[in-house]
């Protein structure tokens, strides 16, 4: 016989929002419930549906694409889509009647929180931002509680739990090597490294600020850039990719960091947007020069950053201001003062919650229905 579904964890699109919910579900495993009592809802055109299964829990996908800010033909069908995910995300929850809701964020999140309020399940919203995204403002005066991982966060009955962290982004908190982990990607063992990446897709903006920063200190030996490009821009940056001289910088461009655990505990210092990606950069302890994405819905990178600044663990540099120049002027600022840098590191570790996922379980336990 089939077990009743205890949780229905619904959200995604992106891996961003998926993977913070596999960790609580494996949290919520661990604390004693059953794989086959957690279903997930998720996004027909996210990673949902390879990466849920993968780790021992059954998924259902809805439809849905995003909504231009203009009239167009395809925004029409994505209405469509949109209604049509909503009936059957109602549909879910009415099937499953689980005891709790957990709304990670997405298309996916709000028809099962629609859901959640005409069945009467509690809701527990999950928020990786300092800014509470469209569908959690929505929801917010529904839920039972909400998992943040910024004080502050504009959400109602709020408990700071963290972001939930991925287990290999975890094991890198807890036993850190980066000897290991500079020896495992091909780095040499002595030197300061630089860790540069923007997401999947990359940022031109940065890439281009680092190719530039990269030329100027090509015959430093002591530097070395580990340098994520991103799958879009990749071929045309490889072509005119700075190529450092023998005994000089040592540079490794590529288009996608499939070991990022690897990247973050072999790095000294990370330049990088401010996404739900700064608790992994606590986690590991790795001081950053801070690029929010400017376009990010209501400037929550910014915020974000903001938050990460405040703390002592990271510069934060406006998109619109980012050159060669600039980040020159920072990363030496802070290569030049070794002290300062090695402060940052512990406050980014001390402000760190590695115990994010439990933390979140814990919350979700407390709501769920009897």
């Amino acid at each position: 016989m089939t077990e009743p579904t205890w949780a229905l964890v619904a959200g995604g699109g992106t891996a961003g929002h998926l993977l913070p919910g596999l960790s609580v579900a494996r949290a919520l495993v661990d604390a004693g419930h059953d794989p086959s009592t957690i279903h997930f809802v998720g996004a027909e055109r996210g990673p949902e549906a390879d990466l849920v299964p993968a780790e021992g829990f059954a998924v259902d996908v809805l439809p849905g694409r995003g909504i231009q800010r203009r009239l167009t033909p395809a925004n029409v069908a994505a209405v469509v889509d949109l209604v049509k995910a909503l009936v059957r995300g109602v549909g879910l929850v009415r099937r499953h009647r689980p005891k709790v809701v957990v709304v990670l964020g997405g298309y996916a999140s709000f028809a099962c929180g629609v859901g959640a309020v005409l069945s009467g399940v509690p809701i527990v919203l999950l928020e990786q931002n300092k800014k509470a995204g469209a569908v959690n403002r929505l929801l917010r005066r529904f839920a039972k509680a909400s998992a943040v991982s910024f004080a502050d966060t504009d959400l109602p009955r709020a408990t700071v739990t963290g972001n939930p962290l991925r287990a290999q982004i975890r094991a890198i908190a807890e036993h850190p090597d980066p000897a290991g982990a500079r020896a495992a990607l091909g780095l040499p063992a002595e030197g300061t490294v630089l860790a540069v990446f923007a997401g999947s897709l990359g940022s031109r903006q940065i890439n281009e600020a680092v190719r530039g920063l990269v030329e100027r200190w090509s015959d430093r030996s002591d530097v070395i850039v580990r340098h994520v490009i991103g799958r879009r821009d990749f071929d045309a940056y490889e072509k005119k990719a700075p190529r450092p001289p023998a005994g000089g910088l040592t540079y490794q461009p590529l288009a996608y960091e499939d070991r990022m655990h690897l990247m973050l505990d072999a790095a000294d210092l990370a330049i990088t947007r401010a996404g739900g990606s700064v608790f992994e950069l606590m986690a590991a302890g790795l001081p950053a020069v801070l690029v929010p994405l400017p376009i990010a819905t209501r400037d929550h990178q910014m915020a974000n950053a903001r938050a990460v600044e405040a703390i002592g663990g990271a510069v934060v540099v406006p998109d619109s201001e980012l050159d060669t120049d600039r980040l020159e002027r920072e990363v030496a600022a802070l290569l030049d003062h070794p002290e300062r840098l090695a402060a940052m590191a512990r406050a980014m570790r001390a402000a760190a919650m590695i115990d994010a996922a439990e933390r979140v379980a814990a919350v979700t336990e407390s709501v769920a229905r009897d």
